[in-house]
């Protein structure tokens, strides 16, 4: 399109107007981009927009979507996918058997005869699309292609020496991958294995026969593969390499980063290098960085529960604590509570070990042990800093709790995590810490406790009528709450990979001191008393969340007991 073309058609659809689009058009020659392109950055135009205006200036047809039954993955993969990404186009065939190529952007036009040479034809008739939807069925069909188990079966017999695990060459999309290294092949595959899999964890495990690779899918570890152990040392030198690690170190543990990408999808991995008795083993953390941070009303709190949060997260100052083992979504929660209360009149700082999301309009600090940043140095610099709200990644010892303490007592709402098996135990624990318990009575607003549990898979989670020999011996003292009913139980199927279960969700129990409560916390209670206290004064634990929540057919009463038994 021409710059009066642009100019004639963006005015005829009314997104902007003609004395101002002189000076659009300026700017994007400035950034040296098409004024479409400058438009969609400035939020002025949608992908389905320009689109539209493309197809309507050329005369060539517009899919707003395109159709999956229209995407035939032996045609997409008639074309390398770097040269379908490269020039936004993916090939397509409708019920007919009409041939298509729906193209992201104009410039894509040059290619169409060179694909119909490729594909031996002459009826390859051009839509426009947008860009997201072309480049996302290009993933897909790339994506979903048979696991490629080639590179395993390639490393049996091989000479370890001449695997190519030392090529360093970066691979910017895993789906781009080339390479006929096998053990780079190898690795990527694993890690592609992982993302698609919404692994959360990745191990490689060196045993005396045999390197074992396991996947941590909702909490719970399944067995992906097994390779000869010889090719253990190689292995872990590829992913050394990924991480920019010292691979001649197999002495000391070593922790590194990876950024990948796998189409859309970008991931961090966290990687942690330890040396045991059959050789070195890994660890990869896998987060995804655009998962989106939930809403309160999406965590699975309960009703009592929501309204209770809601208003004590919008109190002014005090303290705040989540508590729960590793694992068990205490960040999740805390994001989803200061994306809740950020506004732009609210100073909200974080320090974490490590910052795991970004969230925009909050300062987060990240630690730092080798420069001397810790979380208690951090905390003080961050009260110079005029916060509002503050959040301490983890409270770990009395030096943190303390300023955390002043923090809340000098009008700071502070939020942070402990490791405590439940909300009462965060009582005791900080006072074994030795913060004062007159402070701490006087600061604390609530404390929530939470687990994860899986969640059923809806498509094949089965209903049923539990006999009296089940109930006794498989529902932990909550027997009569199913009896005379029905409960629900995992059964397995493709969708949840045969594990019967699919996401996880989570358990809570909120506990917000009464004054009977502090007075307990001043006379320095143990967590049994004070756990029976507020379990008198209506509390719900989490086993008792668990269990409502197992008989709405969410989880499993089985699942519940495995993660919350008291």
């Amino acid at each position: 399109m021409d710059g009066v073309s642009v100019k004639s058609a963006l005015v005829a659809a009314g997104y902007a107007q003609a004395e101002e689009l002189d000076e659009l058009m300026g700017k994007a020659r400035e950034q040296g981009v098409d004024l479409g392109d400058h438009l969609l950055a400035k939020g002025r135009l949608s992908e389905s927009d320009l689109g539209r205006l493309h197809a309507d200036f050329y005369g060539y047809g517009f899919l707003d979507h395109i159709d999956p039954d229209w995407i035939d993955a032996e045609l997409v993969r008639s074309f390398p996918i770097h040269y379908l990404k490269r020039f936004k186009v993916i090939p397509l065939k409708d019920g007919k058997g009409r041939r298509f190529v729906a193209m992201g952007r104009p410039s894509s036009l040059d290619v169409v005869n060179d694909m119909a040479l490729v594909l031996n034809t002459s009826g390859l008739t051009p839509v426009f699309s947008p860009m997201e939807a072309v480049l996302g069925a290009v993933n897909k069909v790339f994506g979903e292609m048979e696991e490629n188990l080639e590179a395993i079966e390639v490393l049996e017999g091989a000479d370890v020496n001449s695997l190519g695990m030392f090529d360093d060459e970066k691979i910017e999309d895993l789906l781009d991958d080339t390479s006929e290294a096998p053990f780079i092949k190898l690795v990527n595959m694993i890690l592609s294995q992982a993302v698609r899999a919404n692994a959360s964890d990745v191990h490689i495990e060196p045993y005396k026969d045999v390197l074992r690779v396991r996947f941590r899918l909702d909490g719970v570890l399944y067995d992906k593969h097994s390779i000869a152990k010889r090719f253990h040392a190689a292995l872990v030198s590829r992913i050394k390499i990924m991480a920019k690690l010292d691979i001649a170190e197999k002495r000391l543990p070593q922790d590194g980063r990876i950024a990948l990408t796998l189409g859309s999808r970008q991931v961090d991995l966290r990687v942690s290098c330890l040396p045991t008795t059959f050789g070195e083993r890994v660890v990869m953390r896998l987060l995804e960085k655009d998962t989106r941070i939930l809403s309160l009303s999406e965590l699975g709190l309960n009703e009592q529960n929501l309204e209770r949060l809601h208003r004590l997260v919008n109190v002014s100052h005090g303290i705040i604590l989540v508590t729960g083992p590793t694992g068990s979504g205490k960040t999740t929660s805390l994001y989803a509570v200061l994306n809740h209360i950020n506004s732009p009149d609210k100073n909200i700082m974080t320090i974490e070990d490590p910052v795991e999301y970004q969230l925009d309009g909050i300062g987060q600090i990240q630690v730092n042990a080798k420069t001397g940043l810790t979380f208690a140095s951090g905390l003080r610099s961050i009260l110079r800093q005029d916060p509002d709200v503050v959040l301490i990644g983890e409270i770990r010892d009395y030096e943190t709790a303390e300023i955390a303490i002043q923090a809340a007592l000098t009008g700071h709402l502070v939020f942070s995590t402990l490791h405590t098996n439940d909300a009462p135990s965060a009582v005791t624990r900080l006072i074994d810490m030795g913060v004062e318990p007159f402070l701490l009575s006087s600061v604390l607003r609530a404390v929530v406790a939470q687990r994860l549990v899986r969640r059923l898979c809806p498509v094949c989670r089965e209903e049923y009528v539990p006999s009296e020999r089940q109930l006794a011996m498989e529902f932990g003292g909550f027997g009569d709450e199913f009896r005379n009913g029905t409960a629900w139980r995992a059964a397995g199927c493709e969708a949840c990979m045969g594990t019967g279960y699919r996401g996880r969700m989570a358990l809570y129990e909120v506990m917000e001191p009464s004054e009977a409560v502090r007075a307990m916390m001043l006379n320095t209670a143990d967590s049994n008393q004070i756990r029976k206290r507020v379990k008198g004064e209506g509390m719900e634990t989490l086993v008792q969340n668990g269990c409502s929540k197992a008989k709405a057919g969410l989880t499993t009463l089985a699942e519940v007991l495995r993660v919350a038994n008291e």
